[in-house]
């Protein structure tokens, strides 16, 4: 049976890769956007009070709390690293939901704008697919994760 430390050791493990570094910057700066359009109201977005009052008509409040955690302050972790593997999860989470609302609208994402037309689903597979190997592997060099895990293998040593 694993001690508490070293699951912690294990949630937080992680190689020296900048190809993680690389993934979970794009990963996290592509939604970072949409999650401060549902918290703060940038770039034209709702605030959190009118994310929760629009989407709260579709998904029990505390769903779309998480979801616009998720998408802002989960992706800003996600970024620095901080839980990569539990940040890229929620992540995935939120776009394999979005998948299933944008399925009906088909696969493209409606690059013309055209009027009545509403995104496909092709956004949220890259997304996802673009998660899992964070998932995976965790949040590679430059993390605050990989410091942690260093920080737990010295306290076990």
């Amino acid at each position: 049976m694993s001690t508490p430390a070293g699951i912690w050791q294990t949630f937080f493990s992680t190689d020296a890769s900048i190809t993680t570094l690389i993934l979970r910057l794009a990963v996290g700066g592509a939604m970072l956007p949409h999650g401060a359009q549902k918290l703060l109201g940038w770039w034209g977005g709702a605030g959190f009070a009118g994310t929760m009052e629009r989407m709260s008509g579709q998904f029990p409040a505390p769903i779309v709390v998480l979801v616009i955690l998720g998408e802002s302050l989960g992706a800003l972790a996600l970024m620095l690293g901080f839980g990569a593997r539990f940040m890229a999860l929620g992540l995935a989470i939120i776009m394999a939901g979005a998948f299933f609302i944008n399925l009906p609208n088909g696969f493209f994402i409606n690059w013309m704008m055209v009027e009545g037309q509403r995104h496909g689903v092709q956004f949220q597979i890259l997304y996802v697919g673009a998660a899992i190997p964070l998932i995976i592997r965790g949040a590679g060099a430059f993390s605050v994760d990989r410091v942690i895990a260093g920080l737990l293998a010295k306290s076990k040593a």
